[in-house]
C-alpha cells in the first residue's frame, strides 16, 4: 500500500450547456500521497478548480475514478475528510472571528468547551490570537484570510483544499501568507491541495507541482521539487528555483501549443 490520500485515474468531466457540452477535465491522472502540498497551476479555465472541486465531492465526474482516503469523494465529504478555504474569506460580518470559526463546529454538534479549545488553538496556529472577538470588518484582507483558513482548520481534518486563497491580496502580503502557510503546513503535517496562477506562489509553496493545459483541462507536468521544505522567501533567487520556475513555464507553454 502507499501513502496515497487523493488518487485520479483518467478522469473526466463534461458539462452539458445549452451551447453543447463543456469538456472540463480529460484524462487527469494524479496520485497525492499523504502530507504532499500540491499546487495546481495553469490559465484561467483550465479545469484547477473544477478538479478541486471534484475532490471535495462538490462536482461530478463523468468518467475515470477518483477517491479521498480510499473513499468516494462524496463519502469522504460526508465524512469531513477536507476543510476548504475560497478565494474571497467568505466569513459572515455579523458574526465574530471566534464566531466565524465555530460555525462549523456548531452545526457538527461539537460541545461548547470543545469549541472554545479548538478555536483558541487554531487562532493560534494562524497567529490571530487575541482576535477572537473582532469582527471581520475591524480585521485586513490579510487578516479575514487567515481567519478562513483558521476556521478551515478548526474541525482537525486531514486535507486542507485552498482556491487561490491569497489572489486578492497584494504582493507584500502575499508573500508573508505564503511563509506562514509553509510554517502551518510544517506544523499540522495536513495534506494540501493549492489552487494559484502565481508560478513562483506555486514553486515557492509546493512538494509537487502540477501543471494543466488550456480547456479541457489535461495535465502536462507533475514536477517533484527539489527544494527543501525549510524555504526562506530567497531561496526565490536561486539556482535551483529558477531552473523549477523555468519547467513550470515550459509546461504552461506545451499545453498551449498542444491545445
Amino acid at each position: 500500500m502507499t501513502d496515497a490520500v487523493i488518487s485520479a485515474q483518467h478522469l473526466d468531466l463534461t458539462f452539458q450547456t445549452g451551447d453543447g457540452p463543456v469538456h472540463a477535465l480529460r484524462d487527469v491522472n494524479l496520485t497525492i500521497d499523504k502530507g504532499d502540498f500540491v499546487s495546481f497551476i495553469g490559465p484561467s479555465g483550465c479545469g484547477k478548480t473544477t478538479f478541486l472541486r471534484c475532490i471535495a465531492g462538490l462536482e461530478t465526474p463523468t468518467g475515470g475514478d477518483l477517491t479521498v482516503n480510499g473513499m468516494t469523494p462524496d463519502e469522504a465529504r460526508k465524512a469531513r475528510a477536507y476543510g476548504y478555504v475560497f478565494q474571497a474569506a467568505g466569513l459572515y460580518p455579523w458574526r465574530t472571528i471566534g464566531g466565524n470559526i465555530r460555525l462549523p463546529l456548531e452545526i457538527m454538534g461539537f460541545s461548547k468547551a470543545d469549541q472554545a479549545e479548538r478555536v483558541k488553538r487554531v487562532l493560534e496556529l494562524v497567529d490571530l490570537a487575541g482576535f477572537e472577538k473582532k469582527y471581520p470588518w475591524q480585521l485586513s484582507g490579510g487578516m479575514q484570510q487567515r481567519a478562513s483558513i483558521a476556521r478551515a482548520l478548526a474541525f482537525d481534518a486531514d486535507i486542507l483544499l485552498m482556491d487561490e486563497p491569497f489572489g486578492a491580496l497584494d504582493e507584500i502580503v502575499r508573500d508573508h501568507l505564503n511563509e506562514e502557510l509553509l510554517k502551518l503546513w510544517a506544523r499540522t503535517e495536513k495534506t494540501i491541495g493549492f489552487v494559484t496562477h502565481s508560478i513562483p506562489e506555486a514553486v515557492y509553496l509546493s512538494t509537487k507541482i502540477v501543471v494543466m493545459s488550456p480547456r479541457p483541462g489535461r495535465i502536462t507536468d507533475v514536477i517533484d521539487s527539489p527544494l527543501p521544505r525549510e524555504r526562506p522567501l530567497d531561496i526565490r533567487d536561486t539556482p535551483e528555483f529558477i531552473a523549477i520556475a523555468h519547467r513550470v513555464r515550459e509546461g504552461l507553454r506545451a499545453g498551449h501549443q498542444e491545445d
